[in-house]
């Protein structure tokens, strides 16, 4: 049998999973486990656990995005804390981290399409503006050691919100994200990487549910 990595007791899991896993699309009572677990290792990991009660912060987080699913850009990862951060208190609670990780792991197109759309708008008004294409991209497109590509930008960017704007209002809301996504599927990350691929999401599967086999 696996060491236990988290210092949380296995009826306490086993509790939490019972009033969690039914609520969440995509997991069995099994993986909720396992993903109470890992959450709670992380928690013990922080340099500071006393400032994590809520669950993890915003550093935590974006370190885990990192190491985990290799995302780099800044505005995109904390634009997947506020995704995850549903009740915007600060930190990703338990339900949270599993209710995100459902969409990020396994989610349907319509699901993935929302959480790319929030991820990328980035003041949360609803809308993604040219001034968020350009800041996401700047960063997305730059290579190290290069000049800051804005001039090139700002023509993509022209030409990807003409694409992209069915309604003519010279921003994209959630339904002209979702008629251009469904008409390209690869316009779906279209302002910068907010979902990993399919070799993070099997290794992340597998290092944490392979406790199924053996526990």
């Amino acid at each position: 049998m696996l060491p236990v990595r988290s210092k949380i007791s296995k009826r306490l899991v086993q509790k939490l999973a019972e009033s969690i896993w039914k609520q969440v699309a995509h997991f069995n009572k099994r993986e909720v486990e396992c993903l109470i677990r890992e959450f709670h290792t992380l928690l013990e990991e922080s340099a500071s656990p006393a400032r994590s009660v809520g669950g993890l912060d915003r550093w935590k987080f974006r370190s885990f995005l990192h190491n985990t699913f290799g995302l780099t850009n800044d505005a995109i990862m904390d634009g997947v804390f506020r995704t995850f951060d549903k009740d915007n208190d600060g930190y990703v609670s338990l339900k949270e981290w599993i209710e995100g990780l459902s969409v990020l792991l396994r989610g349907t197109l319509d699901e993935r399409i929302k959480y790319c759309f929030h991820v990328y708008d980035l003041n949360a008004d609803k809308y993604i503006t040219r001034e968020e294409m350009l800041q996401m991209l700047r960063y997305s497109l730059r290579l190290p050691g290069e000049e800051d590509p804005y001039d090139g930008i700002k023509d993509l960017v022209e030409i990807t919100l003409k694409r992209m704007d069915h309604d003519h209002d010279d921003r994209l809301s959630l339904d002209d994200f979702t008629k251009s996504v469904k008409q390209a599927n690869y316009m779906l990350e279209a302002f910068g990487t907010c979902l990993p691929n399919i070799t993070r999401i099997e290794t992340f599967e597998q290092r944490v549910f392979q406790s199924q086999v053996h526990g």
